[in-house]
């Protein structure tokens, strides 16, 4: 009798823990380790933090140590609030004492009292940690001993479940994708956290819809120029440069980068025109051979393969081909009768330089023409001295006058060129409003930049997320047409893990990670576009409405907006941006 009890209580008790456990069919687990943190933070006290698996919503301009107890007031729901066709964000934070293996979290629909939204429009991705580490004097070699060191929430993973390691923290990033025909109300859901031993718990969502219709990125007006990097996915990846199974890497990739706005394709005509400046060298694109008659060929099999991957990835506005100054003066080439690969230095002012490039710049004006992409190409020159500038304009004068012109100036010499059609100022430089007004209507563009140079507002690996929304504020407050980023992809050694690099503060290299990862700085930065074109579309009813209700929310709006026009910001400068979002609902 006595046995046959125990068999009882041992059977119940398989049982309910097979049940408890079946709840969610066991996943395995692979990954990469994230490196070790470097901070005393590690000998933070969790001693007081109950056992089992704690989460709460935070904000999302918060960035949560990995090894420090979080001090929160728990918040177990949350409610956003976007127009139609808005992406939002919010943001969990998750925190163990002890291991906690398979967390996963899913979305219930969401009802208002007319209308429902899928489950589909909400997406979370665990924030994986990189290590970074200060500005300090910004621009310059850096030595990793050298600079303080500290690991960095950031990268948004694309794992479906993750397992927490006692004693440290994990934000969890949310997306919810308003789609364009919502209908405008209140809506109500679950978000549900599991993790093994059957734990369970539900939070509360609201979404505002706001009767509001954000146009589709494709219709965005913000010109966005993130620079691309084929040779660094290659290399990361482990693939052979310009191969098929290259291209299908980078599809998603750059599909993510279309989501954004962008409307540059960043393209190269001859030897890397900035002198190994990233990890990884650029190949070419355009591959020119001196024949043994001493004519020329160009052959643009590549190019003509990347502008069309680009175009169907929905990047096709304008097409930026660097350079006819390079960093170091160089081109290459294939000599026929040396049977080599000839490097020739080549000073902007000899003749030399202009009668070589004069002849690739007619048979490539004469290929764009071919191609009917002649009129959204610019021959690009990123921060070159002056004089090489007025050299570099004279030789595309005589050859190729037909040629659009780009330019990244970080000399304050942007008046010197007033009918350069791309044009980007550094964020140190002031350039007037009626120039810009000027340009605009000619159809010229005019934007602004950061780089290892500027503190704020950059999006550094180390820097406050709302930065980077800040920046698009920042554009609007000046009236730029938009805003050029020299890196989306410039990946360094081990991107996934270690941000920093031997020249610029961590993180000025790249944007996003291997395998279309996004960043919690590439989403804010998106935000921000968001907001400008929000603010585009509201500028256009006030002013059309005209009535005093309307012209009223407009001053109130650009009192809002003119706050942003300096890049030293007061110290509530984060309240002040959250405000002047509000207003945007």
């Amino acid at each position: 009798m006595k046995q046959s009890i125990s068999f009882v209580i041992f059977f119940l008790f398989v049982f309910f823990s097979c049940s408890c456990e079946s709840k969610r069919p066991k996943k395995e687990f692979i990954t990469f380790e994230e490196m070790r943190d470097p901070t005393a933070d590690t000998l933070s006290d969790w001693s007081n933090i109950p056992s089992g698996l704690q989460a709460s919503f935070i904000t999302i301009d918060d960035r949560m140590p990995k090894s420090v107890p979080p001090e929160v007031a728990i918040r177990k729901s949350i409610r956003v609030a976007g127009w139609k066709g808005e992406s939002v964000s919010a943001q969990m934070l998750l925190w163990s004492a002890e291991d906690v293996n398979q967390v996963e979290l899913e979305f219930d629909e969401f009802r208002s009292d007319v209308a429902l939204l899928p489950a589909t429009i909400a997406q979370a991705r665990f924030v994986r940690y990189v290590m970074t580490d200060e500005f300090a004097s910004g621009c310059g070699r850096r030595v990793p001993e050298n600079f303080a060191a500290s690991l960095s929430a950031d990268m948004l993973d694309n794992l479906d479940h993750f397992n927490m390691e006692a004693s440290t923290v994990r934000p969890v990033w949310l997306t919810f994708k308003i789609p364009s025909d919502a209908v405008a109300g209140e809506y109500k859901g679950k978000l549900k956290l599991y993790a093994k031993r059957g734990f369970e718990e539900d939070f509360d969502i609201e979404i505002e819809v706001v009767d509001r219709l954000l146009p589709d990125p494709s219709e965005w007006a913000y010109h966005l120029d993130l620079w691309q990097h084929p040779s660094a996915v290659a290399r990361v990846h482990n693939l052979e440069m310009w191969s098929n199974a290259h291209f299908e890497k980078m599809e998603p990739l750059m599909k993510m980068l279309a989501n954004a706005g962008q409307k540059v394709i960043t393209a190269t005509l001859n030897i890397d025109p900035w002198n190994n400046q990233s990890y990884d060298a650029y190949s070419d694109m355009i591959i020119w051979t001196k024949n043994k008659d001493q004519s020329w060929s160009f052959d643009y099999t590549i190019f003509d393969r990347w502008v069309k991957f680009m175009m169907d990835a929905g990047i096709n506005k304008m097409i930026n081909c660097y350079s006819l100054l390079t960093w170091n003066n160089k081109l290459h080439y294939n000599d026929m009768e040396k049977r080599e690969l000839v490097t020739l230095e080549l000073k902007a002012q000899s003749d030399e330089y202009a009668e070589i490039w004069s002849i690739f710049l007619k048979d490539f004006t004469r290929h764009l023409k071919q191609k009917g992409w002649l009129e959204i190409t610019n021959i690009a020159m990123d921060e070159r001295a002056p004089a090489d500038m007025q050299a570099a304009m004279r030789v595309l004068e005589s050859a190729a006058p037909e040629l659009g012109i780009s330019l990244a100036d970080n000399h304050k010499s942007y008046k010197e060129y007033p009918a350069i059609k791309d044009i980007s100022v550094g964020a140190r430089s002031t350039v007037d409003r009626e120039d810009i007004a000027v340009r605009r209507s000619k159809g010229l563009i005019t934007t602004w930049y950061v780089c290892c140079a500027d503190p704020f507002a950059n999006m550094f690996t180390f820097s406050a997320p709302a930065e980077a929304v800040y920046a698009a504020w920042h554009t609007v407050a000046g009236d730029f047409d938009g805003m050029l980023r020299w890196a989306y992809n410039s990946w360094v050694e081990n991107p996934l893990t270690d941000s920093r690099f031997r020249t610029w503060p961590a993180g000025d290299t790249y944007m996003v990670y291997p395998d279309a990862r996004s960043s919690i700085r590439f989403e804010r930065l998106i935000e921000g576009i968001q907001d400008a074109e929000k603010i585009r579309v509201l500028r256009k009813q006030y002013r059309v409405t005209n009535s005093p209700e309307s012209l009223g929310k407009l001053q109130e709006l650009e009192e809002a907006i003119s706050y942003f026009e300096t890049l030293e910001p007061s110290a509530d400068w984060q309240e002040r941006l959250n405000a002047a979002k509000k207003l945007l609902n």
